[in-house]
């Protein structure tokens, strides 16, 4: 149901539902109601991975109190890691870029610092990463991803040269 629920500008899996337009990307953003819709929503499908928005404003995450019985339905079911992805272009798409950073981030630290979710982990840096609009916060993100990646002569989703002088 994420894919009626996150609609995005391409053909996902659902071959009958049409990819939206920019014109309807910009009604939506202008609807409050269509946007408190989303955002209820994306809190929803939150609680479903185990997680909580502690804050609407910055898009601030942290693990809701079922984390543990969530996060094993998310490592045992890889089909939610196309969910996410879809979510996050979702949020890309509906302006909320700050949110995208904050998922990003909380799935990289997961998956790479708390070891919590190591079937995520490969789409977080193939997909996950990637969908992050902001080129600046994506290099943050690539650069946060490569400080904790083992071992780090392996990580390949970024030049380790440009890496090791990131500030």
């Amino acid at each position: 149901f994420s894919l009626r629920l996150f609609p995005l500008r391409e053909h996902g899996m659902n071959w009958r539902a049409k990819p939206l337009t920019c014109q309807e990307i910009q009604a939506f953003r202008k609807s409050k109601e269509v946007m408190d819709r989303f955002i209820r929503a994306y809190k929803l499908m939150l609680g479903f991975y185990g997680i909580n928005l502690v804050s609407e404003e910055t898009g601030e995450l942290e693990r809701a109190e079922n984390w543990r019985e969530r996060f094993e339905n998310l490592n045992r079911f890889s089909h939610n890691n196309l969910r996410i992805t879809r979510i996050l272009k979702c949020l890309g798409e509906m302006g909320y870029e700050d949110y995208q950073v904050h998922l990003v981030k909380f799935f990289l630290t997961e998956t790479l610092v708390e070891e919590t979710l190591p079937n995520v982990k490969r789409s977080a840096l193939d997909y996950f990463l990637f969908t992050v609009r902001s080129k600046r916060k994506r290099r943050e993100l690539v650069h946060y991803a490569w400080q904790h990646f083992r071992p780090q002569s392996s990580f390949v989703w970024g030049p380790r040269d440009k890496l090791q002088k990131y500030r």
